[in-house]
């Protein structure tokens, strides 16, 4: 039998069935707090350091002080991982306003929580790159950028999960949100990128994104292997009628769209563009100079 998960809880470990945390926490009662996600492969933590610099820009922008460096912050999640024993897994990482009172003051929170989870993720199934993913455009629009920004990682996911749930009523694999605009913006938990012409090209962080980690690494990936990156407006019907589309983030890797609002993609298969991006991807994954080696 697989032993139970350990989480960190501010400078606690508990098995994963007893991890509790006050129901007064700004976290739970308000989804007050940011969060980052980071994958090991092959004891490797893919990007750890860059993931923890968002982590910190976003704590920035809603006024968390982080109560430990961003140092400190790698150790004890390098301390976790290895105390878990998992060469492979999901590690994420939450930084909650912490313990307050009922109302909103954040000045009520003395001190934030900080929660590490080191566990197993599964996103799709395993055929996932034989028949690539189906996706709708969804109703829902993605916040603005001048209100709850995407660009801040924070644990507020309610415009994402509404997104979901249309796709979840119609059978879809996920979601595509458009911007306040119109445009292009991202799936409910990954970036998007089409190819047309043999052009990559992806939205604006202007169109509400998150500007997603392994995203920047794709597009030096693809330019690294000579291809041209465009970050510009996308409108639908440039989806609709891409040659390719994927999918990028840090649970996901790259995964390929074979259908979008009942459009078939290309010729409905993973295109070669992808195939290519997903190859080199899955092999840096696992360098240790691309990341954080734990074991």
């Amino acid at each position: 039998m697989e032993r139970e998960p350990l989480v960190y809880i501010d400078g606690n470990l508990v098995p994963k069935s007893q991890a509790k945390i006050s129901v007064f926490d700004h976290g739970f009662l308000y989804g007050d707090g940011v969060f980052e996600s980071v994958i090991v492969t092959d004891g490797v933590a893919f990007k750890l350091k860059e993931h923890i610099d968002r982590l910190y820009d976003s704590a920035k922008a809603i006024c968390i002080d982080v109560p430990m460096s961003k140092e400190e912050m790698i150790k004890t999640i390098v301390d976790v991982v290895r105390a878990n024993g998992f060469k492979n897994a999901y590690i994420r990482i939450i930084v909650t306003r912490g313990v307050g009172d009922l109302g909103l003051d954040p000045r009520k929170c003395s001190k934030p929580t900080i929660v590490i989870i080191v566990d197993k993720i599964k996103l799709y199934d395993d055929d996932v790159w034989s028949k690539g993913l189906t996706t709708i455009i969804s109703s829902v629009r993605r916040d603005r950028v001048d209100a709850t920004t995407h660009e801040v990682k924070s644990m507020n996911y309610l415009n994402n999960i509404l997104a979901k749930i249309e796709a979840n009523a119609v059978g879809a694999d996920e979601a595509i949100m458009l911007d306040d605009r119109g445009f292009v913006s991202e799936g409910t938990a990954d970036n998007i990128f089409i190819v047309k012409n043999g052009v990559i090209y992806t939205p604006l962080r202007s169109s509400g994104i998150l500007p997603g980690i392994t995203r920047a690494r794709v597009m030096k990936l693809a330019e690294e292997l000579g291809y041209k990156v465009v970050e510009k407006d996308i409108t639908p019907a440039e989806l609709l009628t891409a040659d390719e589309v994927f999918l990028t983030g840090t649970a996901a890797g790259i995964v390929p769209v074979v259908k979008v609002a009942g459009r078939v993609i290309g010729d409905g298969k993973p295109g070669p563009v992808t195939r290519r991006l997903y190859e080199k991807f899955v092999e840096l994954m696992r360098d240790p100079s691309e990341g954080v080696k734990i074991f």
